[in-house]
């Protein structure tokens, strides 16, 4: 039986570490990862710093951060004390614990001493795996209440498992990829969607290289989780896979509102609220596609057929 407590710890953990990662989003698209100069866990040598907006932004990332690392920690410690008998809930538990403190170190890290981009995007794909494991957490809470046992009987071929791990190893990189040309302030080496600069395939070096690199990763995903969809409906017979048909369902529709947005953040690159509303809409889209696609893997490997 899940406590009711336990429930709101799992979810206030979840939509708190979803707002830690958009919070980070922020403090990249607005140029405010130094508002707090090199000092930490201060702000320019003050527990309340001076006002600058700059600087509480990414004071109120270092907050909501603090905030949401107690909540995580609590609800180990009650997952560790009271649940450990369940061990997809206490990996699950420690997972998020474990890439929060991770995350908090590279964050610390990147204000004293200052990082390379391809560092710095590796924040954001820590990010997202903490909160991928919190998600899960919630996920089994929410299967354990409901009895929600209908693909438990059903073993899942090998070609699903090993497709659908792949999808997400591939999706991890290619929202890396994301991050990685937004540390280094290149979104504008492709100019005009879906065309690049007017070309289908235009000078394949410097920031023009990489966004396009970026866009043909995505469209690769897109094909790729498009080609699961279809293996799944192919496999299933008297109903069976139809937790996984749905949730592949899900990440197709998901991958393409996120191509999408990506088309929106190229339209409005030259209006600055616009963008910003755009930027933090791909980074939602990004992380819930990637959650899903981690439903989708663990689902695969637990009922594998070996």
């Amino acid at each position: 039986m899940i406590s009711s407590r336990y429930r709101w710890l799992a979810w206030s953990t979840f939509i708190g570490m979803f707002l830690v990662l958009l919070a980070g989003a922020l403090v990249t698209k607005t140029g405010s990862g130094r508002g707090c100069g090199d000092d930490w866990p201060l702000c320019n040598g003050k527990f309340v710093p001076a006002y600058t907006l700059e600087s509480m932004i990414e004071y109120s990332h270092r907050m909501v951060t603090g905030i949401v690392g107690i909540l995580v920690l609590i609800t180990f410690i009650y997952t560790w004390r009271y649940l450990k008998h369940h061990t997809e809930a206490l990996i699950y538990a420690g997972g998020t614990l474990l890439f929060t403190v991770i995350q908090a170190i590279m964050g610390a890290a990147a204000v004293i001493w200052p990082q390379q981009p391809a560092v710095m995007a590796l924040h954001f794909g820590i990010s997202l795996l903490a909160v991928s494991s919190s998600m899960l957490l919630v996920v089994w809470i929410r299967r354990q209440e409901r009895a929600d046992n209908s693909d438990v009987f059903v073993t899942v071929p090998r070609s699903i498992y090993l497709m659908s791990w792949g999808i997400w190893i591939f999706c991890y990189v290619v929202v890396y990829l994301g991050a990685y040309i937004r540390h280094m302030d290149v979104e504008a080496g492709c100019m005009g969607w879906p065309l690049c600069n007017g070309q289908v395939i235009p000078y394949l070096e410097g920031a023009s290289g990489i966004v396009f690199l970026h866009r043909i990763a995505a469209a690769i995903l897109f094909l790729l989780i498009a080609a699961f969809y279809v293996l799944v409906r192919r496999s299933e017979s008297a109903g069976q896979h139809s937790v996984m048909r749905r949730a592949g369902m899900y990440a197709l529709i998901f991958v393409l509102a996120q191509i999408l947005s990506g088309g929106l953040l190229n339209a409005t690159i030259n209006n600055e609220d616009v963008y910003l509303f755009a930027s933090l809409l791909h980074n939602v889209l990004a992380t819930a596609l990637f959650c899903i696609l981690t439903d989708i893997a663990i689902r695969s490997w637990k009922h594998r057929l070996r």
